[in-house]
């Protein structure tokens, strides 16, 4: 995988269903673009159908012959992820591949809907939440993957911590929340690989993450910051890769025939900043096997979506 390897080199998805979260901008944007090229009929999961109109006409220019469905979801509310889920339920009998992309990063402190820390609760515990209420469509593809975007932010923080997940006992660092969630997206998804393999389904859970990529979520964690702002513009200017590469990781993961499930991909180059997709490591706390079933746990208490059988 040290090769060069670009959104033109997937194979057919032709037949296959699609779900992306986040797909109205950035890494989801061109991971629906890069999906449907490739002949897969994707669902475009959004929060702003506003923004998600916008970016359905422009893949229309880029793809005429796309098959690409816009639906609302807000990962920051549980009874949204739930109403997303019973509507996919109605309009598609099997799901091939679902896409964990969407994702908020170093806000200021705020909670969801459900009274949950605004990164964990959009980052983790809404896609814990979709993953769980999607798996029986899932089950229904011949071997449907599940990919969920982390980061190489992941190594920011040492460890999650359980027993404050919504920083209510300590003082709030945004940016290490932020860690904490790509962290607990890697728990979730080699946990979740786990119970997979378990239980022999044909479903497989892996990883993807886009390196440091030029993209709006950057933007948003510096508002307020002209400092940060000017440094992010420098960033992206002179050590960031576009969105269209910060996706490769993710169609790689979501479409080549060699992925296993546990595997992560991100990009190959120095510090895994940017580069052609490959298979990389990642932190010893997200292999952390006793803290990933305790976060599963917390994760069906607080979500109360249960995995009957993974």
């Amino acid at each position: 995988m040290s090769k060069k390897w670009l959104a033109a080199d997937m194979p057919s998805l032709k037949g296959r269903v699609a779900v992306v979260t986040g797909a109205n901008s950035g890494l989801g944007l061109e991971t629906v673009a890069g999906l449907a090229a490739a002949g897969a009929e994707v669902v475009m999961a959004c929060r702003s159908t506003a923004k998600a109109e916008a970016a359905l006409q422009l893949l229309r220019q880029r793809l005429p012959e796309a098959q690409l469905h816009l639906m609302q979801l807000d990962l920051s509310d549980l009874g949204s992820v739930r109403g997303f889920a019973a509507e996919c339920g109605r309009r598609f009998g099997h799901i091939d591949l679902l896409c964990n992309n969407a994702g908020v990063m170093a806000l200021p402190y705020q909670k969801t809907r459900d009274g949950f820390e605004m990164q964990i609760g959009t980052n983790h515990f809404g896609h814990f939440a979709l993953t769980g209420l999607l798996l029986e469509q899932l089950k229904a593809a011949p071997a449907a993957r599940i990919v969920t975007v982390a980061s190489v932010a992941h190594r920011g923080t040492k460890a999650f911590d359980l027993d404050d997940p919504h920083w209510e006992r300590t003082a709030y660092r945004k940016n290490e929340a932020y860690a904490r969630s790509k962290l607990a997206n890697l728990l979730f998804t080699f946990e979740l690989s786990r119970r997979l393999k378990a239980s022999r389904s044909a479903v497989a859970a892996v990883a993807a993450h886009p390196g440091y990529s030029a993209t709006g979520i950057v933007d948003a964690a510096t508002a307020g910051s002209s400092i940060k702002r000017f440094l992010a513009q420098v960033g992206n200017a002179l050590i960031a890769q576009p969105a269209d590469r910060g996706a490769l990781p993710s169609l790689y993961a979501a479409s080549m025939a060699d992925m296993q499930s546990g595997e992560y991909i991100g990009p190959h180059g120095f510090l895994q900043f940017r580069g052609w997709p490959m298979r990389v490591n990642c932190s010893p706390a997200a292999r952390d096997e006793q803290k990933a079933r305790g976060l599963w746990a917390l994760s069906e208490q607080l979500t109360g979506v249960r995995y009957l059988s993974s």
